[in-house]
């Protein structure tokens, strides 16, 4: 099977019944031991992608912190460019790389908010970025891994799209449940088990009461 280009990791942390944020968006499932493993892990690649969603919810940096290393180049979907400007990914631009994905449904006033943002603004899709084709543009740039930190909605589309190559998921110990609480995987979802991508552990690793998981996928 032909690799994906760039090399794409699927990372999130979920509760035991497979959700990564409550129904009114808490997300705090993480251990202090394993933000510092994600955050060696930011440090190692060359991007980190999310979805707007995410910028919402959370107004991350996605930056490296509690260790030593470059900060990754950041990549934001946002089909119709409404991110806030008071995000912290936008006002931060002028010290870290950032990329914003947009499709061609941008308006021309929500275009010229980013341009007035020291970003690079790549556009695909007609309706919604096409992912496939910004992996190759991406590829272009030399930019050879992504971290994909969600949300589920993305994390599907890259699923769907068989565009990833490991997942390394923390299983910590709650319970969320709701159906209106989000999963690690939204979207529509395959039909039969059979179409789920073939996918080998490759590593198990226990942080006191959080375990870490790694699959590669076959």
């Amino acid at each position: 099977m032909e690799k994906s280009k760039p090399y794409v990791i699927l990372s999130a942390a979920i509760s035991i019944d497979g959700k990564i944020a409550t129904k009114t968006g808490d997300s705090k499932l993480s251990s202090k031991q394993d933000s510092i493993r994600l955050h060696k892990l930011r440090s190692k690649v060359d991007a980190i992608l999310v979805g707007k969603n995410t910028v919402l919810r959370d107004d991350p940096l996605l930056t490296v912190r509690y260790t030593k290393g470059k900060n990754p180049i950041r990549i934001i979907l946002d089909s119709k460019g409404t991110l806030s400007k008071k995000s912290k990914i936008l006002q931060t631009s002028n010290e870290i790389p950032t990329i914003i994905a947009v499709s061609k449904k941008i308006s021309k006033s929500n275009f010229d908010k980013l341009r007035k943002f020291p970003v690079e603004v790549i556009i695909t899709g007609e309706n919604s970025v096409n992912i496939k084709l910004l992996m190759k543009k991406l590829s272009d740039k030399k930019i050879e891994t992504i971290l994909v930190e969600g949300g589920g909605t993305i994390n599907w589309e890259f699923i769907k799209k068989n565009l990833f190559n490991e997942l390394i998921i923390t299983l910590s110990p709650f319970l969320i449940g709701g159906n209106d609480a989000i999963s690690f995987i939204q979207g529509h979802g395959f039909e039969k088990i059979s179409n789920s991508p073939n996918l080998h552990l490759n590593f198990i690793k226990r942080l006191k009461n959080h375990l870490v998981l790694s699959y590669v996928k076959v």
